[in-house]
């Protein structure tokens, strides 16, 4: 626990939308989380906290809820932030993957030059579902030949099952919260 701040319940502060972003899904909606001085800062220490003192060169984040925390990170972390965004965002040359989303397709890229081999990094997203953004974050970072230290995101969806498919990438993958 952070000192000075009363323990808080991060659960209470994430809302379920039906529907969202079609029928069927429920969304988990972190607005009131990020609204939250107090829930916002125990959030970012609680994934920032497994990686402390590992060298993290990185911080990886995904278009675009992953730039929240990522950059958050990166910054309790001491490293950089490199972020993995939509087709035709980026202004350089770019790798690029295409992957399957729980309710669709989409493609993510990163600069060529972000990364070199060597680099330890770390990948952050604000949700893991059935892990389709995260492995194509992982693949992004491989192709640019870093080292991947560790995946950490807020929320898992766990009955998803998404976790043993980004083992691949990283033994250590933590959640903060999980359903």
């Amino acid at each position: 626990m952070l000192p000075g701040v009363m323990p808080i319940d991060l659960k209470s502060l994430i809302r379920d939308v039906p529907d969202f972003p079609k029928p069927g899904i429920v969304f988990k909606d972190f607005t009131p989380l990020l609204a939250s001085p107090q829930g916002l800062a125990l959030a970012v220490e609680l994934m920032a906290n497994p990686f402390r003192g590992r060298r993290i060169d990185f911080v990886i984040g995904a278009e675009s809820r992953g730039f929240i925390f990522g950059t958050a990170i990166a910054q309790a972390l001491s490293a950089g932030f490199v972020p993995i965004r939509k087709p035709g965002k980026l202004p350089r040359d770019v790798h690029g993957v295409d992957y399957a989303l729980e309710y669709g397709s989409d493609r993510l890229e990163i600069h060529m030059d972000a990364l070199v081999e060597g680099q330890r990094v770390l990948v952050v997203d604000d949700l893991l579902a059935t892990g389709g953004t995260m492995r194509a974050a992982c693949k992004l970072v491989r192709t640019c030949g870093a080292e991947i230290v560790g995946i950490v995101v807020l929320i898992e969806l766990t009955f998803l099952n998404a976790r043993d498919s980004l083992r691949a990438y990283s033994p250590e993958v933590h959640s903060v919260i999980q359903y």
